[in-house]
């Protein structure tokens, strides 16, 4: 998701916010609930600082005429759950959903309004009845993040014509990735690669997940846009990095 789209989200959100305001009386300061997926602030950089940023720019400030209420569920499935009822015992007024977090919020509640940032799949997710007509008390902005491991297998291929072997980085917490690895799957018979899938369901899983690579004779790595390899897009470069100095020198 681009940062400008991000912003705009939150301007759909705090929209309504005057009418809020009206039916409640002007003394009352609006709440946002704000569950996201890892574990503090600086993981969730710069979306953090973008949801901050979107509402003062349209005049809301935390903790003067709008409450904001961060859960930080470090990615574990349990957690998210317990965060989300949490955050729908506050009475907020509309809560906030970060990539995985959002299921887990409609959940909850079937009553206070859900924004979900950055959904994968919102109706393979049970977000949503459809794109066009959302429908119950769920709506957001989607991405097509799926669709795009076949254009990145597409690109890596023009790049590295020779390449026949690519790893696909996977979290196999996360629902959806099942059509992460069915996609490539499908763009990789097509152009003559063989996809192998490497889970990583944690930072520290992704060191193990490269040496599995280097023993298979992987040639190239493909990391789909799912919450905790976006986060770790750091380690995977370096990892790679480290990779090919290391056989470069052999």
């Amino acid at each position: 998701m681009r940062r400008r789209e991000f912003i705009t989200l939150l301007g759909s959100t705090a929209a309504m916010w005057p009418r809020l305001a009206r039916a409640q009386g002007q003394a009352r300061v609006p709440k946002v609930g704000v569950l996201w997926h890892a574990a503090n602030i600086e993981e969730e950089t710069p979306y953090y600082q973008s949801l901050v940023e979107g509402f003062r720019k349209l005049g809301y400030v935390d903790g003067q005429n709008i409450t904001l209420e961060h859960r930080f569920p470090n990615e574990v499935p349990e957690v998210f759950g317990t965060m989300a009822a949490e955050l729908v015992s506050l009475k907020c007024d509309v809560l906030v959903g970060a990539g995985a977090a959002a299921p887990h919020l409609k959940k909850a509640t079937k009553t206070i309004p859900i924004v979900f940032m950055f959904g994968f799949d919102p109706i393979g997710a049970g977000l949503v009845e459809s794109l066009a007509r959302p429908g119950g008390n769920v709506t957001g902005l989607s991405n097509f993040s799926v669709q795009l491991s076949a254009k990145r297998l597409q690109y890596l291929k023009e790049i590295v014509p020779t390449v026949t072997r690519v790893g696909l980085l996977i979290n196999p917490n996360v629902k959806i990735s099942s059509l992460y690895v069915q996609e490539a799957t499908e763009a990789g018979i097509k152009l003559g690669v063989d996809i192998q899938s490497f889970e990583v369901r944690s930072l520290s899983d992704f060191e193990p997940a490269f040496d599995a690579m280097v023993k298979v004779g992987i040639q190239g790595v493909v990391a789909n846009g799912e919450s905790l390899i976006f986060q770790a897009r750091k380690v995977i470069a370096n990892l790679a990095l480290a990779r090919i100095c290391r056989a470069a020198a052999t």
